[in-house]
């Protein structure tokens, strides 16, 4: 068994030699893989992993698995709560699940919504499908979920890969959406160079993930949240758990599908109340494109000094932004919308 795990990983970094050798031929490709490596050189250092503890999670929401006739099971977190009390679904982003892409702010939404938050498939504990992965089958789980569990129209928050879920089921099942709230999205993902060199290196991340190599990616992304935010060190063993449920060979197959993702020509057609929350010092979503999303839907902006991984390392900040962000968005269809708008802004 060792021998075939060399022997993969060995492949996976003749892949990679492979790819970055085609790509060395441009100027432009090669300026984005040296920022590439300058950013993988954060996570060279040895691990140093400390003595076992148990993964003790934080305060999190009740979770189920939910049969979705004709589909399959996903598992999500439901607050529950009244027939009428207003819904907010929140779909997570790539290659996390959740609980990790959302975990800060299930309290504070939990106040005033019923909040559903379900695995996407083929991560954290979600369903593992023979058929292709498609963001459009995630979009219509998510339909049938919000079906199945009665919540009626709901407000769609989508993080990362989430925004583009959630337009999606905006798009396909528009009487199920009451509202989108975006978060450090785009409405493609594939124009700029280091996009298309990180989509011509997804055959090197699943072939790493099958031999094994992703346990180890993951432990030193969690070191360097932790080292920008030491109040997640007692989280350690639970988030290092959470990362290793995520590390699927299906987030490959999700990867190529947001590749091929490009919602330019129908995204202004939606016409919902939209809110976007961009991450203003985001290395992966671009802000310039984040606001070029923000544009089509008309959307309201609210900006966070922070990267990707601003739920991560930004957790009580992000909370409050989000909460404002949803808050907006529930309000933007009643008659008094303009001055909640304008007091949401006050408070920011």
């Amino acid at each position: 068994m060792k021998r075939r795990t060399r022997i993969a990983a060995a492949g996976a970094a003749g892949a990679a030699a492979a790819g970055l050798a085609a790509l060395a031929a441009n100027p432009a490709a090669r300026q984005a893989a040296r920022q590439t490596a300058l950013q993988a050189g954060r996570f060279a250092r040895p691990l140093g992993h400390g003595g076992a503890r148990p993964p003790v999670p934080p305060a999190l929401l009740p979770g189920r698995v939910v049969s979705l006739p004709g589909r399959g099971e996903v598992f999500a977190r439901d607050s529950g709560g009244a027939q009428d009390d207003p819904a907010v679904l929140l779909l997570h982003g790539w290659t996390v699940s959740a609980d990790l892409n959302f975990f800060p702010v299930y309290g504070d939404l939990a106040e005033a919504y019923r909040v559903i938050a379900p695995d996407l498939r083929g991560h954290g504990r979600g369903m593992r499908s023979a058929e292709p992965f498609s963001l459009e089958d995630c979009a219509d789980d998510a339909a049938a979920l919000l079906g199945q569990v009665g919540a009626g129209r709901a407000i769609v928050v989508g993080y990362s890969m989430g925004g583009p879920v959630g337009m999606l089921l905006a798009r396909r099942h528009p009487d199920l959406v009451r509202a989108l709230v975006m978060q450090a999205t785009a409405l493609e993902w594939h124009d700029a160079i280091h996009e298309r060199i990180a989509w011509q290196l997804l055959s090197v991340l699943e072939l790493g993930v099958r031999a094994g190599a992703g346990a180890d990616l993951a432990e030193r992304l969690l070191r360097r949240a932790i080292e920008e935010q030491p109040g997640l060190a007692p989280l350690r063993p639970w988030l290092a758990a959470e990362f290793r449920r995520g590390l699927s060979p299906e987030l490959a197959a999700a990867g190529r599908a947001l590749s091929r993702y490009d919602a330019r020509p129908w995204a202004g057609q939606l016409g919902l109340p939209a809110v976007s929350l961009i991450t203003t010092r985001d290395r992966l979503v671009a802000p310039a494109k984040q606001r070029e999303l923000a544009q089509a839907l008309h959307a309201e902006v609210i900006e966070i000094d922070a990267d990707h991984d601003a739920p991560l390392v930004r957790g009580a900040e992000y909370a409050r932004l989000t909460r404002i962000a949803v808050d907006t968005a529930a309000a933007s269809d009643e008659p008094s919308s303009r001055i909640r708008r304008l007091m949401f802004r006050h408070r920011l």
